[in-house]
């Protein structure tokens, strides 16, 4: 049997790391596999060769995408040309649905028999769910992180769904081995978001409920990883608050989400993370007055992951009005000030959202691996 070939098409950062955890498992299961595509750095060191920088795609936003639209259809089309030209065995779009599947249907057109597999499902089940139909004309089959998300696909007449994982499950015990340092016990974890947006509008509304939380208890510490590349922009916004918490890299973030006792967060992928170190938390989320005009079209109780997963809304959420400094405060005294029932449901639910995530086993990679190279097989 001659190599395969895979061409792999990540738009974005996350995109991009998964891609690269996916390349080291091919490569373990067959070590002449081939690849090309778009990536990052993080793929760039498995061996790739980016058609183009990530930065020339990696835009989100709707007045951003606007500003570089011309740009982003050029890319689209030559990544789309690209593909027809190599023949790949297998195609695999990792996220950012805006330009993978863009890219997905143009190669489908042109090549109908080539295999496409889409590696994070887009969120269906929570916002435009009539994409689940419409990608069975272009995609073969989901890789999905979340344990929902084949049922979601199946009730919405999707293509073929598979839950290989999230990706947090490959690190496991950095989450789960609780720190000893009695420190942490006094220690709150503040997330105010990854993305500038939404520091700039959440970190004044966290100060505010940090200074409410001070007159109650004044001993506990303030912990912020920082985001790359948002470190002055995080200061900035930060001037103005009661306390000076301790800003952290990335490097030591799980360390920190070890040892906190609670955390006051933005609504992302970090209520995972936290939910697997078992750090109790209040979530919170805002978003620009227009974007909250679509609020009509959420199709979902919570937004937040250990919610959807457990199908109950343990952790606390608070959106546009209701995520006010007064509540976030309320929400979480009871996580901060010795044992409660709310800490400790949360605590108790956390241990089921492990169990569902490890459904799928402890290499969600590996899995992912396995189905890509049988979808190359028939290629």
């Amino acid at each position: 049997m001659t190599a395969p070939r895979i061409f792999l098409v990540a738009g974005e950062a996350s995109g991009d790391q998964l891609g690269a955890t996916l390349m080291r498992a091919l490569r373990a299961a067959t070590p002449q596999v081939a690849f090309a595509g778009v990536g990052g750095e993080a793929m760039e060191r498995e061996g790739l060769a980016s058609l183009f920088p990530l930065a020339d795609i990696a835009v989100m936003g709707l007045v951003p995408v606007l500003a570089r639209l011309p740009r982003l259809v050029q890319r689209i089309n030559e990544t789309a040309r690209a593909i027809l030209d190599q023949a790949p065995d297998c195609l695999v779009i990792i996220d950012a649905p805006d330009f993978t599947h863009r890219v997905a249907r143009r190669v489908r057109a042109a090549r109908p028999e080539l295999p496409i597999v889409d590696y994070v499902s887009p969120t269906v089940w929570a916002w435009r769910p009539g994409r689940s139909r419409a990608m069975r004309d272009y995609v073969d089959c989901v890789l999905a992180l979340l344990p929902f998300e084949p049922l979601a696909h199946a009730r919405l007449g999707g293509p073929r769904c598979v839950y290989v994982g999230h990706p947090l499950v490959e690190r496991l015990d950095e989450l789960t081995l609780r720190s000893r340092d009695p420190g942490g016990e006094r220690s709150l974890l503040v997330l105010p978001g990854s993305r500038l947006a939404e520091v700039r509008r959440m970190t004044p509304i966290y100060g505010e409920a940090l200074e409410l939380l001070l007159r109650e208890r004044a001993d506990f510490d303030v912990v912020i990883p920082v985001a790359p590349f948002m470190g002055e922009a995080l200061r900035h916004e930060l001037q103005d608050w009661p306390v000076t918490p301790r800003l952290i890299g990335q490097a030591e973030k799980f360390a920190a989400f070890r040892a906190a006792r609670a955390a006051l967060v933005t609504s992302g992928a970090a209520t995972l993370e936290l939910a697997l170190a078992d750090v109790p938390m209040a979530v919170a989320y805002r978003v620009s007055r227009a974007e909250s005009l679509l609020r009509f079209l959420v199709n979902v109780d919570s937004i937040v992951l250990p919610n959807l997963i457990l199908g109950e809304n343990v952790v606390p959420e608070f959106l546009q009005r209701q995520a006010t400094p007064r509540a976030l405060a309320e929400a979480l005294k009871p996580l901060l000030l010795g044992e409660s029932v709310a800490r400790e449901a949360q605590l108790a639910a956390f241990m089921h959202v492990r169990a569902r995530l490890l459904e799928a086993g402890r290499s969600p990679s590996a899995r992912a691996a396995d189905i890509v190279l049988a979808y190359a097989s028939r290629g």
